[in-house]
Order: C-alpha cells, then structure tokens, then sequence
C-alpha cells in the first residue's frame, strides 16, 4: 500500500519533469529565431545570442513588414484560411453527420470507400490533373477544393455525431423538424467544442500550405504567405547589399529570415487562445471516442 502512495506522489513529478523537457524542446528553436531577429549584427556574429535577444532592435521587421510581397501574402493566406476552413467544416460536417445515422442507405460502403482514401490515395499527378481539367488552376478554388475533406477529421466528426442524444433529435421531429433543420438548429449550435477543434485543424492545415500553392498558382499577386517565405528565406530580399546593415550580409540573411518566419507564423499562434477551451473539450471526445 505505501509502495503504490509513493508510485502516485511520484507520477505527476515525473510527468512534470517529462513535459517540461518536451515544451522547452519544441518551443526553444522559436525562441532562438526570435532573439536572432531582435539582435543586433555584432552580437549574432560573435554568439552571444541564447536565451535573450542582445542590442534590441526591430530593424529586420521593419525591412519584411516594409516588403509588400508579405502583405500580398498575408491577405491572400487569410482568405483562402477563412474561405477553406469555411467550406471544410461545411462539407466535412454534412458527410459526417449523414455516416452517423445508422438509417442511411449503403452506409457501411460509403464509409469504406472514404477510409480507402486514408490507405491508397490518386497521386499527386491524377490531382494535378483533375484540378486542371476543372479549370481552377490559378483561382481561389485550387487552394480550397482539394483540401475541402480530410478522412481522419471526418471520422472524428462522425463519431462524435454517433454519440449525440437521440432524444433531443426526436425531440426536433416532434417540433416539426426535418433532418436539416435538426443538423442546423440543435447538432451545430451543441456541437461547439468538435467544431472548433477540427475547424483548427484545418486552418492550421490551410495557413502552412506549401506545396498546393506552387503546384496551382503562376500568379505572384495569387501567392499565400508561405510561398513569399519560401522566396525571401531562399533568395532573400531584392535589392538588399552588404551597405545596408554595417555590411554584414550573412547576419543579415539570417536575421531577416528568421524575423521572416516569426512573422509569418505568429498570426496562426495567436488563433489558438481564442479556441482553446473548445480545442481541449474536442481534443478529448476525439481521443476518448473515437
């Protein structure tokens, strides 16, 4: 009895200690890459630069906000994260709730075919050249379409729909009630927490999309943040030289794409605080039940 006190003393210590070691190994390459861009030249050139930014200055982020590719950029990313979430979650959590009910014709079948998809997928070339003979290449629709259902997200989505009360269902045909209206009036409104989770999911799957905009967008004035990234990080500012910082065009390089990539992935980090009690209520129903 006192040997299993002391294994239940020790376990949170030691969980403690082991999550501790896994968020300072996640989060410290992100807390280097934002003191490296808040540092002055000199003090990155000697390596001085660890746990705090040394000379504090904001001169890297006033060169990439100052690029309008990164403006460009960032209202492209927003519109195609706001649009695509949209349309996911739509289409998502119409097929899911439909493969909830155990009523539905071929259900089984239709729910095999779609977790095929998980196993075997076309290839990247068959979707290229779906895209393309449907004429989205270069729009809007090329970022939003082929994305628009992810199997994993939608099984968690049926599963949790399994598990929603049928007497308040019942409850709703008795009111007068069709499915639909049923879906829309009682499922969504009580179904916030699996909502905001997978619509996370997605928008952080949309926002850090790279290789879909490269394989369906020529235009520059259509390209998402990521691909301006790509740009500066591997070809770095136009027009930049040695004269414009102290002559250092290494520390510069890396300053700038550092304070490029903070840029570009702050707006998404600051998405999840707004989400976070629904992320973790549907975080559990998704673990517990699925």
């Amino acid at each position: 009895m006192l040997r299993l006190t002391v294994k239940f003393r020790l376990f949170p210590l030691v969980n403690a200690v082991v999550l501790s070691f896994v968020a300072f190994v996640a989060l410290y390459p992100f807390l280097y890459m934002v003191n490296i861009s808040l540092s002055d030249s000199v003090s990155v050139m000697k390596g001085e630069v660890n746990w705090w930014p040394k000379g504090v200055n904001f001169r890297m982020y006033e060169i990439v906000l100052g690029d309008p590719r990164i403006w460009t950029g960032y209202a492209n990313s927003v519109k195609y994260t706001v649009l695509g979430t949209a349309v996911a979650l739509f289409v998502t959590s119409f097929g899911a709730y439909a493969l909830s009910k155990k009523k539905m014709a071929l259900r089984k079948t239709f729910t095999l075919m779609i977790v095929f998809t998980m196993l075997f997928s076309g290839g990247m070339i068959p979707t290229f050249l779906v895209v393309k003979s449907l004429g989205m290449l270069n729009t809007i629709w090329a970022m939003v379409l082929p994305g628009a259902v992810n199997t994993w997200y939608l099984i968690i989505m049926r599963t949790f729909f399994s598990e929603f009360p049928s007497e308040l269902e019942e409850a709703g045909k008795i009111d007068g009630l069709t499915d639909l209206g049923i879906f829309l009036r009682i499922v969504i409104p009580l179904s916030k927490a699996v909502f905001a989770t997978i619509g996370l999911f997605y928008a952080v799957g949309i926002w850090n999309n790279f290789l879909a905009p490269l394989m369906y967008l020529r235009l520059p004035e259509l390209f998402p943040l990521q691909v301006i990234l790509r740009e500066i990080v591997l070809l770095g500012k136009p027009g930049m030289n040695q004269a414009t910082v102290g002559g250092d065009d290494l520390i510069l390089e890396d300053s700038l794409r550092f304070a490029t990539i903070v840029v570009s992935t702050v707006p998404i980090l600051l998405v999840y605080p707004f989400l976070q009690k629904y992320f973790v209520q549907g975080a559990m129903i998704g673990s517990l039940k699925g």
